[in-house]
């Protein structure tokens, strides 16, 4: 079987793997949007990384998300440009085996290791927490007088110190959690990369640092566990045995780095939206039972993980005729997807009432469903309850920043300015 699109590279999808597109979201989603109405599926061969299929439709790319059977989970499944793997290998880092990297059996004992911290009922039992520290970096929002730069001053610290609560990291340490962090899905921005004279060299540094820090958290936990989910990954057990060493410590770098940037962006997104609508905000503030549905609007609009990779085991066709050869790579828009006008109406707008916002593609679809997409909705929601209890009107006060990163990214800096109550 020979694919019916053709394997001609494509120079526009360089979007997908540019970290500098990102940069500018409106030009993002134009060429997006263009890309989706002309073609189901584009090639993409840009030097230096390895080939791929694109795919921007959203009935494409949930179906290829439910066939994990046929599209499978790699080491190389985090878009991840070639030379990253060679620097891994000469730092001696085994490359990445988060449950993102991990498919079948495996991908499920692993995921089973923390799946109980993350089920409904277990993440309700967290709430207090949340609010408490919602209720402390929103009382910030009056300390500020009115303007404040929301992302750095409020959704990055106050998602940091959610998920180090959760993690049980201790409060001083969150500077070092947000420099890691930060190298590591902001690394193609310069204005995360320091002294360093490449993303890669960047990234190479932040897992030794990640190393040497979880190795420690490890043996603490090991020493003298606790009811933290630190101890729960430290001690986890597959099949009765410890969890390898390098599936450990990817394990503990997904869930600081993934459960920290995506929410901060989410929450970002959030104002950045609201405070370009306040007509919104005010039909908000007057009915907070529309909390829920805003929260699923803002994460679909907003999409903080751009893509994954996905490689093909089967020749396979799927439902809307793009056929792919065993061992092509498909690389899913979440972006693009979430915005298709096959099934938001009007999918560029912002719309609190919109009735299908739930279809959101943002956490993915099937096995690799984001085991925090619950967390990271009740931080955000709960956030946003503490802004409409405090703040009467908002406004943009400058320019909003986005960060330049092709994997994970979003509004880095957002000067607001507001009126409290």
């Amino acid at each position: 079987m020979e694919p019916t699109q053709e394997r001609i590279h494509d120079p526009r999808g360089a979007i997908f793997i540019n970290a500098a597109a990102f940069g500018d979201m409106e030009a993002w989603h134009r060429k997006a949007a263009e890309i989706r109405r002309e073609k189901p599926a584009i090639w993409v061969a840009e030097e230096g990384w390895e080939p791929f299929w694109a795919l921007t439709r959203h009935a494409d790319v949930t179906e290829l998300s439910r066939r994990s059977d046929v599209f499978i989970n790699t080491s190389h499944s985090a878009p991840t440009p070639d030379i990253q793997y060679v620097i891994l290998e000469q730092l001696g880092i085994e490359e990445p085996s988060t449950l993102v990297h991990l498919s079948g059996d495996n991908h499920k004992k692993t995921r089973d290791v923390t799946n109980e911290w993350f089920k409904p009922a277990a993440v309700g039992t967290l709430q207090p927490a949340i609010d408490q520290i919602a209720d402390e970096f929103a009382d910030l929002l009056v300390d500020f007088g009115g303007t404040c730069d929301f992302a750095t001053d409020i959704a990055t610290p106050f998602t940091l110190r959610v998920i180090m609560n959760i993690f049980g990291v201790p409060v001083e340490d969150e500077p070092l959690m947000l420099q890691l962090t930060q190298g590591l899905f902001g690394a193609g921005d310069p204005e995360y990369l320091g002294d360093f004279s490449s993303p890669a060299d960047l990234v190479g540094s932040t897992l030794t640092k990640f190393t040497d820090y979880f190795d420690q958290v490890t043996a603490d936990r090991r020493a003298t566990p606790t009811s933290d989910l630190a101890t729960v990954i430290a001690n986890g057990t597959v099949d009765n045995k410890p969890l390898q060493d390098a599936v450990r410590f990817w394990y503990f770098v997904i869930v600081a780095t993934a459960g920290h940037d995506t929410t901060s962006y989410g929450l970002s997104g959030a104002l950045e939206l609201l405070s370009r609508h306040p007509e919104q905000f005010a039909e908000l503030q007057a009915n907070p039972s529309l909390l829920n549905n805003t929260v699923e609007e803002v994460l679909r609009l907003v999409s903080p993980v751009r893509s994954f990779l996905r490689f093909t085991q089967e020749d396979f066709e799927l439902s809307s005729g793009i056929e792919f050869k065993k061992g092509d790579a498909v690389l899913t828009s979440y972006p693009a997807a979430n915005r298709d006008e096959l099934v938001f109406e009007n999918p560029d707008d912002f719309d609190i009432h919109r009735p299908n916002a739930h279809q959101l593609l943002t956490f993915g679809m099937g096995v690799h469903h984001c085991l925090g997409a619950q967390v990271a909705r009740r931080e955000i929601r709960t956030m946003l309850g503490q802004i409409l209890d405090r703040v009467a009107t908002i406004e943009p006060a400058g320019e909003a920043t986005w960060s330049q990163s092709h994997f994970v990214s979003g509004v880095k800096h957002l000067p607001i300015s507001y009126t409290l109550r």
